[in-house]
């Protein structure tokens, strides 16, 4: 049996044990120290954001996001229904209520039309919308321009969950830097990683300080342990934030990378009957997963090939099941076009690791030919 191809490794550069090993030295072991201070200037340098918190993980930074927004029970809002489970929870952490909104089929993201129809229904009933939670899918960028000039005609706060878009960029800008917040993950599978981690980054500093001080159990300044607030333990380690401090400097090959995983397999691909995501006019994805829709000449399915592969030790994976089809979301209000569930009934997930070698790109494109034949 051949080694392990995985969906989405961990790939480290070799300069991460240098902030480590500081660490240690210095005795920062501490959850706060200068590896968290630098790697949130690195975050605020690479993204030209000026403020940013590191945090436990994306899931912390959504919740901190929410709860600075005020969102409260009985509150709306809106969000992605293509997503993970993560930008859906800290919604109903709130006891807040999800309103969720298909996709559009030229990103795969968030439908601006089906958005404002949902705010509109929404506000004639006198339910405004705390807070717009938009999701940028494997590393794709959205039509979060149109999302946020809706946002703004309706005076609603945005959540840009660029959890899967670090590196990635819209007409120049880094995603993540177009909402009110911005949301990025570090978890094991994402383009860099810290182990288990996020950052919520924002151009208001009055925010990202509240949210650093919730994030440390809303400890008072005082000379004993005094509480004034609800606090949670969601900040980033020392040792956490040293593995992302080297990780940042080879964030940008590994985006490459992941562009030439895309590629490779667009050449060898397309031609055989499946179709893939292409960048619109001004986007310029991370790639972070290659995902191919199997098209109508394919007698084969999904699920069938992902059996397949797995006999090779090759890992590969449904696109998301749509948050509306989930049993703990299925009676939740959603505004649907049908597209998310198409692309979860026709597409998978390949192997995109940013460490993954000619040889086993090349492995995974034979067995599929196979497997067509």
């Amino acid at each position: 049996m051949n080694e392990r191809i995985f969906l989405s490794a961990p790939h480290m550069g070799g300069e991460e044990v240098e902030f480590i090993q500081h660490a240690f030295n210095e005795n920062w072991i501490a959850p706060l120290g200068p590896n968290v201070n630098g790697f949130e200037a690195d975050i605020q340098e690479y993204n030209n954001i000026p403020y940013a918190a590191a945090l436990s993980s994306g899931t912390a930074a959504i919740h901190l996001a929410l709860i600075l927004l005020g969102v409260k029970n009985d509150d709306v809002v809106m969000a992605s229904s293509f997503t993970f489970s993560a930008t859906i929870n800290p919604i109903v952490y709130q006891q807040a209520e999800p309103v969720l909104i298909d996709s559009e089929k030229e990103t795969w993201n968030m439908d601006p039309v089906l958005l404002e129809k949902a705010i509109k229904e929404y506000m004639a009933k006198g339910k405004k919308p705390k807070a717009i939670i938009f999701v940028h899918l494997y590393g794709m960028p959205g039509k979060i321009e149109e999302v946020k000039a809706i946002s703004e005609k309706y005076e609603i706060p945005l959540i840009e969950d660029a959890a899967e878009a670090l590196g990635a960029k819209l007409n120049d800008k880094p995603l993540g830097t177009f909402g009110d917040f911005g949301v990025y993950s570090f978890n094991g599978n994402k383009i860099i990683t810290t182990s288990g981690g996020g950052a919520l980054v924002s151009q208001n500093k009055d925010w990202i300080d509240k949210a650093r001080f919730l994030a440390t159990q809303a400890r008072d300044a005082a000379p004993y342990y005094q509480h004034s607030e609800i606090g949670y333990n969601y900040r980033m380690s020392n040792i956490a934030a040293g593995i992302g401090r080297g990780q940042m400097k080879v964030l940008d090959k590994w985006v490459e990378n992941r562009r030439a995983n895309h590629d490779f397999y667009f050449k060898e691909l397309n031609p055989v009957g499946f179709e893939f995501l292409k960048e619109p006019k001004g986007a310029y994805s991370n790639r972070w997963l290659t995902c191919v829709l199997f098209n109508e000449n394919l007698s084969n399915n999904p699920e069938d090939l992902r059996q397949e592969l797995e006999k090779f030790n090759i890992e590969t994976r449904p696109l998301w099941k749509p948050m509306h089809l989930q049993p703990i979301f299925k009676d939740c209000k959603a505004y649907l076009s049908g597209v998310s569930e198409e692309l979860f009934e026709r597409g998978l997930c390949l192997p995109s690791s940013s460490s993954l070698t000619n040889e086993q790109k090349s492995m995974v494109v034979e067995k599929i030919k196979n497997f067509l034949k």
